[in-house]
């Protein structure tokens, strides 16, 4: 088993921490994380184990150990900030969404009814916004805006009304 680490924080970081519990604004993992760091802090003659702060602050020993760890080897930052996670990325940034609603609310091509998923992505491609892209992503992407091409004349569709009755 390694040896626990020793946080020392210094005074800039403690403010810096004490700040971003009181103000409650960033996500609740960093909100823990500072709080794991004051707690863990020994620059005040503190003794609390890392087991002790897990329990208070209702996280795994492994993950305040992790915190104290990355603190002593990368400084705050690296102790706050999330890791990159792994994964594919998003195909279709910003511009490209913006791309696909206006195009979606358009009339479609001449001879066409109405938008199909392919044809929206075979234009996304052709407009170079991405290199590739299957009619799903695209149909998950409207998915999410709450587009439905397909459902009206034109534009995008709106949730449906409930009636009063």
């Amino acid at each position: 088993m390694s040896k626990p680490v020793r946080v020392k924080l210094k005074a800039e970081d403690q403010t810096s921490l004490k700040r971003v519990v009181r103000e409650q604004k960033a996500g609740g993992r960093k909100i823990n994380r500072a709080k794991a760091l004051l707690l863990l802090d020994r620059s005040e003659g503190q003794q609390k184990t890392g087991k002790v702060v897990a329990q208070e602050l209702g996280l795994s020993s492994s993950t305040v150990s992790q915190i104290a760890r990355r603190y002593v080897d990368g400084g705050l930052r690296a102790a706050m900030e999330e890791k990159p996670r792994p994964g594919r990325g998003v195909k279709i940034t910003g511009e490209g969404e913006a791309q696909l609603i206006a195009l979606a609310c358009q009339k479609p091509e001449q001879g066409q009814a109405k938008w199909t998923m392919r044809m929206l992505a075979d234009r996304l491609v052709e407009m170079e916004l991405v290199g590739s892209i299957s009619h799903v992503a695209v149909m998950n992407r409207l998915k999410k805006i709450n587009s439905n091409p397909g459902k009206s004349k034109v534009g995008v569709s709106h949730p449906k009304r409930t009636l009063a009755l």
